[in-house]
């Protein structure tokens, strides 16, 4: 017993005097899980998904409606946002090659001074896509909100997801989990060296998409009444 309490009595005194030591290898060990979680989710993100993705228009098979993921139309700068530009013209481009007989946009309707469906819509029309061929979702606040509601409020489970390719892995990955049967056309990117932010910020959203569908259940912001879409 005598030598276990000076064994006690040693770690202690050990510990105590490498505090701040033991904290910080903690706090790397933390930080380093972390790291490894996240890219962990990044790459299963993109390797379920990256042989659903269609670059060539010729090659992607037709569907009747395609859901078209909103973004903002003008940066703070005022210039015209490339990824908005991109998946407005990717959209046109299915639907004039009769890929698509109707584009259902989703994006943020945030007030009456930011609306990413009218925006789409505006650019949609002035493309020669009919308004007709258009629905508009306006409670598309985040990709899972746009892509559950395409089946909850829309009854659309059979799809072509219109976004960049990061963003369309993701948002075929939640359509994964919902039953959906998604594959994505891919608009234009924005090269790497114009826009290094939204790359790395992807990582992050990959990690929350697995957060929020295999733990958090995380729910759209809003659902309502359903919608019927003429097609």
């Amino acid at each position: 017993m005598k030598n276990l309490a000076q064994r006690m009595l040693s770690l202690l005194k050990f510990l105590k005097a490498r505090p701040l030591k033991f904290f910080l290898r903690g706090v790397f060990l933390l930080f380093g899980l972390l790291g490894i979680t996240v890219v962990g989710c990044h790459w299963w993100v993109k390797l379920q998904t990256q042989d659903r993705l269609y670059s060539d228009i010729n090659a992607i098979p037709a569907k009747k409606v395609a859901l078209l993921l909103g973004t903002v139309k003008r940066l703070p700068n005022g210039y015209t946002n490339r990824y908005f530009r991109y998946r407005i013209k990717a959209a046109v481009q299915l639907y004039k090659a009769g890929k698509i007989k109707h584009i259902l946009a989703s994006g943020s309707n945030d007030s009456i001074y930011y609306n990413e469906p009218v925006d789409m819509e505006k650019e949609l029309i002035a493309r020669g896509v009919p308004k007709h061929a258009i629905s508009l979702d306006y409670a598309g606040f985040r990709t899972l909100d746009s892509v559950i509601r395409c089946k909850e409020i829309f009854s659309q489970d059979d799809i072509i997801i219109i976004s960049q390719p990061f963003h369309n892995q993701r948002a075929l990955f939640i359509s994964d989990f919902y039953g959906i049967k998604a594959i994505g056309f891919n608009a234009k990117d924005v090269p790497l060296l114009d826009d290094i932010k939204t790359p790395l910020r992807e990582y992050l959203a990959r990690f929350k998409a697995v957060l929020d569908l295999y733990i958090l259940g995380t729910q759209p912001k809003f659902l309502g009444k359903k919608v019927k879409i003429p097609v």
